[in-house]
């Protein structure tokens, strides 16, 4: 197979059905009473929707015009910040020891919700940093439909067979977590592989963006959760969840219904940082549980 058509291949295919196969693995671990969480837990889930679905594209969009940014990185942060959390972040508001039916409803509410406002907002991104004269611009119902079938159908379908095969669904949906992670890491490191010769330029111009944006976010989920009174766990999952987002939809965008590789090169970027950054998270949180569970140990380590 040709290089063209391999990467062809992997942009219209492999994306498409490792991203449903994502999804579905998160409509495995939800029930429909997940969703009326909302309705019992309502200044939480308003908290890190807020945050979510409404500061964190202001806070990109405000980055990407502030930073030095090539217009393609710049839509980049907004691919990024326009997307829903996925079930990475999910997986890390566990070991977070975070409030993980919180995070999981999060996920599932933003999925639905984003696939309306991703095509509006994202076209209005295309026209302000790329110009009025850009080729790029998505027909918005078609857009809508395309989400729809990545995120809302598999969803139902992880749903359906939660509800009547249980077991099954309890003990794939970890595997699934974990396979959305390694084909996370297999597309950038293709990604880098396709676009070698602009790697390094990329990473320097995007890097700081993508830091800074992930350090902004989730110190904005910390603390405007923990202002609004949410116990720590609310807290944690918030912070992860605005923090992490699902970078593997943001790509496919970029390559597939953009197909343009420049753009996806920020969600890469980010993803490497926002792991590297959870991943320190979960590492200082745990520490603190194992104190304030041993504060013998804890005086011991301050001598």
């Amino acid at each position: 197979m040709e290089s063209i058509e391999l990467v062809t291949f992997v942009n219209t295919q492999v994306i498409p059905v490792c991203i449903f196969l994502i999804m579905m693995g998160m409509g495995l671990s939800l029930i429909p009473a997940d969703f009326n969480r909302v309705l019992k837990y309502p200044k939480a889930a308003a908290v890190g929707l807020s945050n979510q679905l409404i500061l964190l594209p202001i806070i990109g969009f405000a980055l990407a015009n502030i930073m030095p940014l090539e217009p393609e990185f710049a839509v980049g942060v907004m691919l990024l910040v326009l997307c829903p959390g996925g079930t990475t972040s999910n997986m890390f508001s566990h070991l977070a020891k975070g409030d993980v039916a919180l995070s999981v409803t999060m996920t599932a509410i933003a999925s639905v919700l984003t696939v309306f406002t991703i095509p509006i907002i994202l076209n209005w991104s295309l026209l302000h940093f790329m110009g009025a004269g850009n080729e790029f611009k998505l027909p918005i119902i078609t857009t809508m439909i395309s989400l729809m079938k990545l995120t809302i159908v598999p969803i139902m379908v992880g749903m359906t067979i939660k509800h009547y095969l249980p077991k099954l669904a309890d003990s794939t949906q970890v595997y699934v977590s974990k396979f959305g992670i390694l084909f996370l890491t297999l597309l950038i490191i293709f990604l880098t592989y396709i676009q070698q010769d602009i790697v390094v330029d990329a990473f320097i111009a995007a890097g700081p963006v993508s830091l800074l944006l992930n350090l902004s976010t989730m110190a904005l989920g910390y603390y405007t959760s923990k202002w609004c009174g949410l116990n720590m766990a609310q807290r944690t999952s918030i912070t992860i969840e605005v923090g992490l987002q699902n970078s593997t939809l943001s790509m496919f965008m970029a390559l597939s219904l953009l197909a343009n590789y420049k753009m996806s090169f920020t969600p890469a970027i980010y993803t490497l940082i926002m792991l590297f950054t959870a991943g320190i998270l979960v590492r200082i949180l745990n520490t603190k549980i194992k104190r304030k569970l041993n504060p013998k140990l804890h005086g011991n380590n301050a001598l």
